[in-house]
């Protein structure tokens, strides 16, 4: 397998590195309780904003909950999560670890995708779109010192929330996003290599 020549990061690619690779998700359980200023929230939302996008459509959206409002999510969700759920299924100590969860959080992010009027996009892209701003975001999190976790599941990816949210019927939520400050140390992370996951062509020519 042959494989670019890599120089060896310094600098601004080595601060850049660092930040990818020390990006963990922290669960609300892990989250101290202390709060995150709007200020850092609205950071962290900036820059997902610049995601890249097919056709500047930035579909991503998000609702932001914060104080009272974030516990009134909680009871919604685990509203939500009994109705979607089949009687004989559900977990009451799952439904409370929706209000247990927003307990814990600092702010609670929705993450939603706006779906193009048109269609022309196609909306895997648009998905795509919003997981980049998702990225950006957690990324900028990190840097600033914040936690966070990205949860999904039927009761938040669900139509009554996205009715909820006053979302069209093509929208779709997408996750939440938990906010917090981290308990004690953050877990190290760890990855298969990379040259396992690539196939690369160098597109030489064989000799005649």
């Amino acid at each position: 397998m042959n494989t670019p020549n890599v120089p060896h990061s310094s600098g601004k690619s080595l601060e850049l590195n660092l930040l990818i690779q020390s990006r963990r998700s922290v669960k609300p359980e892990q989250f101290s309780g202390k709060p995150v200023d709007d200020e850092l929230v609205w950071e962290m939302l900036q820059n997902a904003n610049w995601a890249p996008t097919h056709g500047m459509t930035e579909p991503w959206r998000f609702f932001v909950y914060s104080d009272a409002a974030r516990m009134e999510l909680g009871n919604l969700l685990a509203q939500i999560y009994q109705q979607v759920t089949p009687a004989e299924s559900v977990k009451p100590a799952k439904a409370e670890k929706f209000r247990a969860n927003a307990a814990r959080s600092s702010h609670l992010i929705v993450i939603a995708m706006k779906r193009q009027l048109s269609g022309k996009i196609p909306e895997v892209e648009e998905i795509e779109a919003v997981a980049c701003a998702v990225q950006n975001l957690h990324l900028t999190a990190t840097a600033l010192g914040v936690a966070g976790y990205w949860s999904s599941g039927n009761a938040i990816c669900s139509t009554q929330l996205r009715d909820h949210l006053g979302l069209a019927e093509r929208d779709r939520v997408l996750g939440l996003f938990y906010v917090g400050y981290p308990q004690g140390e953050l877990p190290v992370g760890t990855r298969r290599p990379i040259e396992d996951k690539v196939v690369w062509q160098n597109g030489q020519a064989s000799g005649s």
